[in-house]
Parts: C-alpha cells; sequence; structure tokens
C-alpha cells in the first residue's frame, strides 16, 4: 500500500483524514498525470454512492479536474462497477467513484478506474500520491478554452449501463420470486430497473430510499439478518444483498441460510466448467477462502488459486492467467468475460439464471459447497505503522505456529492488516466453533500487547 492508496483507492472519514482539499489535489494530479500519459485534454467519468459526504467529495474533486485541464462526465449516483463500464463505453480516459463501499456513512472514498476500466496501476497511483503529497502547488492552473469542462449523463449512463446488464444472461428468470437489500446504496439507483426488465420474474426491492446516512446501516451485504427472515417468511425462492456501492453481492436461500462468496463461486465455477467456459478448470479466490470450498473445489475436478485478500489481486491472477471467474468470499465475484471489476448486479443474475436453470431451491444448489467454522476477530490499530510492526513480529509469528500446529491439520489461522481500515484481522477455521472461536481469541488477546 502507498500513502494515500490502499486495496481500495483513498479511503477515510470525511472531514477528518478525507477532506475537500485531499480530494481537490486528488483531482488536479489525476488530470495532470492523465493528460502526460495522453498528450491532451482527457475526459474523466465520475460517479458516485449515496453517501451525504458524496456531493462534497465530488465538487472538489471536479474543482480540481477541470483546473487542471480534464473534461469530466458527471454520471450521477451509479454502481462502482457500472462508472468503470461507462468509462470504457464512453472512451473516457479514466473513472473515478466516490465511495467507502460497505464502511459505515461517515466513512467514504475515491478510487479510479484507468480507461479500460481496471483499477490504476501501482505506477500510476504514485505518480498521483506525489503530486498529491509534494508536488500539488506546482501544477500549472489552466486557462481561458484549456480549462475541464462539465457534461452530464444521468440517468443516460446509467440506463446503458442497464442494458448491458441485461443481455449477460439468457433467461428470462421466469417463475422465480425474488428479495432484493440495495443498502440504501448505490444499487438504489438501478437494481429495481433492471429486475423490471424481467417480467416474468417476481421482484421486491426493500432497503432502496437513501438519505445520506442511512447507507448500510442495518442492511445490505454486512447485516443479512434481517433478509434472511424476510425471505424465509415471505416464501421467497432467494433474497439478494448489495453492499453501498454493489460491487458486492451476498444471498440467502429460502431457508434463511448464507450464500457466501465461496459458495455462489463454487455454483457459478461448476456450471462454467460443464459448459466449457472456465479456463484451465480454475477459478481465483484469496487466502481467505473457506476450506470447505478448497475441498470441494478439488473433488469435482477444479483447480483453485488463491491471492492476498483483495479484489484487486485476484483480478490482476486473473488477467494474467487468462482466467474466467474469481472473487471473495466476502461478495466481491469477477465474471471477467463480461465485466472488469466486482459487480454485485452481474452477480446476481448469474446466480438466478443458474437457479433457474437448475430447477433446483436455492439450498440444494448453494450448500452443497460446505463451510467450516470461521470465526474472524478485528482488532483496532492506530495506523498502518502498528499494523506493520504486528507483522513483523517474532511473537506474533510463533504464536500463530503453535495455533497452526495445535490444529493438526484440520483448520488453519490468518492474521493480516485490513487494506482500508485500522484494523488488524485474525481469521481461523476449525472443525468447531469452538475450537475456531478460543483460537482466534488468543491471538487476538496477543495483538495489542506486541
Amino acid at each position: 500500500m502507498g500513502k494515500l492508496f490502499g486495496t481500495d483507492g483513498i479511503r477515510g472519514v470525511v472531514n477528518a483524514g478525507l477532506d475537500a482539499d485531499l480530494a481537490y489535489k486528488v483531482g488536479l494530479a489525476v488530470a495532470t498525470v492523465l493528460a502526460k500519459n495522453k498528450g491532451g485534454k482527457p475526459l474523466v467519468t465520475i460517479g458516485k454512492d449515496t453517501r451525504i459526504s458524496g456531493d462534497l467529495l465530488k465538487g472538489s474533486l471536479i474543482s480540481g479536474l477541470c483546473t487542471a485541464g480534464a473534461d469530466v462526465l458527471d454520471l450521477g449516483t451509479l454502481p462502482t462497477p457500472g462508472v468503470a463500464w461507462v468509462t470504457v463505453d464512453e472512451e473516457a480516459d479514466a473513472g473515478i467513484v466516490i465511495s467507502a463501499s460497505h464502511n459505515p456513512f461517515e466513512h467514504n472514498g475515491i478510487k479510479i478506474f484507468n480507461g479500460e476500466g481496471f483499477k490504476l496501476s501501482d505506477e500510476l497511483e504514485e505518480k498521483i500520491e506525489d503530486i498529491v503529497l509534494f508536488g500539488s502547488n506546482n501544477v500549472p492552473m489552466k486557462t481561458g478554452a484549456d480549462i475541464g469542462k462539465v457534461s452530464y449523463a444521468a440517468p443516460k449512463a446509467s440506463e446503458d449501463y442497464i442494458d448491458y446488464l441485461e443481455g449477460t444472461i439468457d433467461s428470462t428468470l421466469g417463475g422465480l420470486h425474488i428479495l432484493v437489500d440495495c443498502a440504501n446504496g448505490a444499487a438504489s439507483a438501478t437494481a429495481a430497473r433492471l429486475f423490471d426488465r424481467f417480467s416474468k420474474l417476481r421482484t421486491d426491492v426493500i432497503n432502496a430510499d437513501p438519505d445520506g446516512v442511512n447507507i448500510n446501516d442495518r442492511c445490505g451485504s454486512t447485516h443479512m439478518d434481517a433478509l434472511a427472515a424476510m425471505v424465509k417468511a415471505g416464501g421467497y425462492d432467494i433474497g439478494i444483498a448489495f453492499d453501498g456501492d454493489a460491487d458486492r453481492c451476498l444471498a440467502v436461500d429460502e431457508r434463511g441460510s448464507l450464500i457466501d462468496g465461496d459458495q455462489i463461486m463454487a455454483a457459478c465455477g461448476l456450471d462454467m466448467k460443464a459448459k466449457g467456459r472456465l479456463t484451465k478448470d480454475t477459478v481465483v479466490a484469496t487466502v481467505m477462502s473457506n476450506l470447505g470450498f478448497r475441498l470441494y473445489a478439488k473433488e469435482r475436478g477444479m483447480e483453485l488459486e488463491c491471492t492476498d485478500v483483495g479484489d484487486r489481486n485476484v483480478l490482476e491472477r486473473m488477467v494474467e492467467k487468462g482466467y474466467r471467474l474469481g472473487g471473495e468470499q466476502s461478495g466481491h465475484m469477477i465474471f471477467l468475460d463480461h465485466a472488469t471489476t466486482g459487480d454485485g448486479q452481474l452477480t446476481a443474475l448469474k446466480i438466478l439464471a443458474l437457479l433457474k436453470e437448475s430447477g433446483k431451491t436455492a439450498s440444494e444448489v448453494f450448500s452443497a459447497c460446505p463451510r467450516y467454522p470461521q470465526v474472524l476477530i478485528n482488532i483496532p490499530v492506530a495506523d498502518n505503522d502498528v499494523k506493520k510492526a504486528a507483522m513483523a513480529s517474532p511473537l506474533l509469528a510463533q504464536a500463530v505456529a503453535r495455533e497452526e500446529e495445535a490444529l493438526s491439520g484440520e483448520g488453519r489461522v490468518l492474521v493480516r492488516p485490513s487494506g482500508t481500515e485500522a484494523l488488524m484481522r485474525v481469521m481461523v477455521e476449525a472443525r468447531t466453533q469452538e475450537d475456531a472461536q478460543k483460537t482466534a481469541q488468543r491471538l487476538a488477546d496477543l495483538i495489542p500487547t506486541l
């Protein structure tokens, strides 16, 4: 990670680390780097989720972009993958998303896509960081006709994006009855319109009334209990949940049981393998993927390649080796035949098409991939320096080794720093919930003492 950019862009609490001044400098830096690479005036798309701070940051970003001579296409409220798609469709030089994804409303973030819809390379991020931190005062302000201008694409941009998503599946989805949780986020602007395209699909939508502060608030993919209860009580075939910027999708089956990202990848991967669409019969996951998924894949002739945590790492491996399916347990799914980033609504369509084609219940389709008991404990830390010190600690390494030996090959331990928050994360899988909990707690108790 750089000084500003984490694994998913720049994140922070607005006006307590991420403010209008920083956003303005980022705008200046992005326009400057793009103009140098292009040798002319760049075009940058910009979209946001529903946070109250989105307009504040967008105004500053646009001001910086235009000051340094970039034209801006304002997409309004649009899911992160929608911004990536429109960036490519409009042949823009870059796209910017203002969102902190699944984080609480007081957080926000800035993430940037290149003109091909992929996240920026480390090299370009470093160039932007250098200007923001050390050289923003030296960026020449454009004058006259060289100043950037703003045009507005909403609602056409979202309609074009929905048109594209509709065409990614062949099924009518007829006969299915679904409940969709929009997390009071960006999907509130698109999900109902997307699912309404399927006239034989019965869809009910909840948490699609954003007010700026209720995004991810006890709803969406990070809070599945209410959705699960409603699906079970209402007799729905499946429940779908997005996060704040709709690049994630999780689900619950007709019994109200969670369908996580591992189980989605397992079912979709097996389906793609049967149809000859799974390159080298391989799915790309992360080190957080459950042991149950690993065993399920091996038993069915699928290879599982695991990267470090982060959809960016998954995507890099997919592009490098030509794989078509990858993702994270948390719900980032990348269907590279259709998208350059995780797309929650695309994932939902793939889930529903698979469910319809199978003729089975959601529990039959997705629970075939088992889950070992898994415990994840988040430990707040002061800053990145504390994370680095913890990861370099011999005491922590020795403790992890002891705990792994005690699990006797029937579990695993993963300790890592969060790439987006001031947290250390301890994850333990074991044969029993009790063993996983006790092991994780011992390690979590150790970290603050290092």
